[in-house]
């Protein structure tokens, strides 16, 4: 089959893309003709060797795909050949086929786009946990979003508005913020102009947010866990700005406040059941148009390495999808 290919941990130029042995599904698994998957920043940091997990080499990168069920494996219920399904694949979800644990397929609505749905589970699926299940977001609180134009950040804003909060949008162009604003962001801040903790201070009359929403880290995180309220919940998604910031557990102690890690895909595999309703919620909204996820880009697949690079270099505003059919293909 068709695939990309990591072969060494290094820069995501030396991937290749060529032929790699197509995947058999295993006892519980589910076997998908991909269409489309998404692009997202631990794809390019596992690549190079940088991310929590390291596959064995070489394997197919790809964290998450949409497509069709071509088989499936022993004791898989509920899912059939021919249903159009979003998945998790962890790794090998840029490819033709994707072979994938049922836990971590759904079916997708009627009316859902494939192309859209590709991109789906890891940002609206990390950012629905972290709102909901780690941060108990309530209407009325309010929710400073870091990165909020990028793939998470920007459906975390959508997310919090949709769940009642204030969304206060962080980003670092007027471009970007504008964006954030689209999709529901009540105030903004542009951090690159603009001193983070002092705009906070004015936006919430010296209160401080209640929820930061933080998949930057770098020089962003300190600024943002003093700018807390009291009580206030600080979720630490990822570092896109390639540096892990030292927290300062003194503030924390001073404001009672609590900083809370949030790994999706691990939460999904430790509590698949849990998981599947957050989705079904997420997929309700979907098909509602209560959520519409922002499409960056889509590039075709002998464009992979562009793909991922566009995605580290944080240049985009919302979801990058790497098309594996060709256009026309996908339904």
């Amino acid at each position: 089959m068709k695939a990309v290919i990591c072969r060494s941990f290094a820069p995501v130029e030396e991937l290749d893309i060529g032929e790699f042995a197509a995947p058999e599904p295993g006892a519980g698994d589910v076997l998908i003709e991909v269409s489309a998957a998404g692009v997202n920043f631990p794809d390019g940091l596992m690549v190079q060797g940088k991310y929590q997990t390291k596959p064995d080499l070489p394997f197919v990168p790809g964290s998450e795909l949409a497509g069709i069920v071509k088989a499936v494996g022993a004791d898989v219920r509920g899912i059939t050949p021919g249903t159009r399904v979003a998945a998790f694949s962890g790794i090998g979800g840029f490819a033709e086929l994707a072979a994938v644990p049922a836990a971590q397929v759904f079916a997708l609505p009627e009316k859902a786009d494939v192309v859209t749905a590709s991109g789906i589970l890891i940002t609206y699926g990390t950012s629905y946990h972290a709102l909901k299940d780690r941060a108990g977001l309530q209407a009325g609180e309010t929710l400073l979003v870091l990165g909020a134009a990028g793939g998470v950040g920007l459906a975390a804003v959508e997310l919090g508005a949709l769940m009642g909060a204030r969304v206060i949008a962080a980003a670092s162009t007027p471009e970007k913020l504008a964006l954030a604003r689209e999709y529901g962001a009540a105030e903004t801040i542009d951090y690159a102009n603009e001193d983070l903790r002092g705009r906070i201070k004015e936006l919430t009359g010296g209160k401080g947010v209640d929820v930061v929403y933080d998949p930057v880290g770098g020089d962003m995180t300190v600024p943002a866990i003093k700018a807390l309220a009291w009580g206030g919940r600080h979720l630490v998604i990822g570092f896109a700005a390639g540096d892990i910031p030292q927290i300062p557990a003194n503030m924390l102690l001073l404001k009672s406040a609590a900083a809370v890690g949030v790994l999706w895909g691990n939460s999904l595999r430790a509590d698949p059941v849990h998981h599947a309703g957050n989705i079904a919620q997420l997929m309700e909204w979907l098909a509602e148009g209560k959520i519409c996820p922002a499409i960056d880009a889509v590039f075709p697949f002998d464009q992979a390495i562009e793909a991922i690079n566009h995605v580290m270099e944080r240049r985009a505003r919302g979801k990058v999808i790497l098309s594996v059919k060709a256009e026309g293909e996908n339904k």
